[in-house]
């Protein structure tokens, strides 16, 4: 999924958030276009205009703001596909939007990929890392998604719904090693004459 799938309060009510949050939103970005291991909480405390001292208050160690950002996704989403829900009345216009919001960000994911498909493979990779809840992650889209193929009473909604995300995560990924954000944009054209089909 992409940044353009998350809702950010603060941009609409214009205060600027705490340090919490704004140590959050910095990891999460930072996460994405540097990854986990190269990511310091140093770094992540300078992004958010944070004395270094200060995290240490909100989080004991990089892998609690990492659980925080991966939280934070999850609920971003979840918000996201409420609004789609809001938006659109009928299933396959909300596919269509999902496709759509996914496909927004081309350019930044020809960068630095899917934030969250890149966070889900790196951290699955880390030894001993904690349980942090990535196949929510995942699972968020998949399960909304299925809803949708439902109500157009396919019978294989679960299958449908995992071929979308995956089709999706699949061209994120040649988008960002390709350097070509035309890949997803192909793709999401493709995707939304298949939901037509169906």
């Amino acid at each position: 999924m992409t940044d353009s799938l998350q809702s950010d309060p603060d941009r609409t009510t214009g205060r600027r958030p705490g340090k919490r949050e704004r140590l959050v939103a910095s990891a999460s970005q930072l996460l994405h276009q540097h990854g986990a291991e190269k990511t310091t909480l140093a770094d992540i405390a300078q992004a958010a205009d944070v004395p270094v001292g200060n995290v240490y208050y909100y989080f004991k160690t990089k892998d609690d703001i990492v659980a925080a950002v991966v939280k934070t996704h999850i609920d971003q989403t979840k918000a996201a596909l409420a609004s789609i829900d809001s938006r659109h009345r009928s299933p396959k216009s909300r596919l269509k939007a999902l496709v759509g919001e996914l496909a927004g960000q081309g350019e930044v994911i020809a960068h630095y990929g899917c934030p969250l498909g890149s966070l889900c493979s790196e951290l699955d990779k880390r030894p001993g890392s904690p349980d942090f809840a990535l196949a929510e992650l995942m699972l968020v889209p998949i399960e909304w998604a299925e809803e949708q193929f439902r109500a157009l009473g396919r019978r294989d909604a679960h299958d449908l719904a995992v071929n979308l995300i995956a089709t999706y995560e699949g061209s994120a990924l040649l988008t960002n090693t390709l350097r070509d954000p035309n890949i997803l944009a192909r793709e999401a054209r493709r995707l939304n004459r298949w939901i037509d089909t169906l």
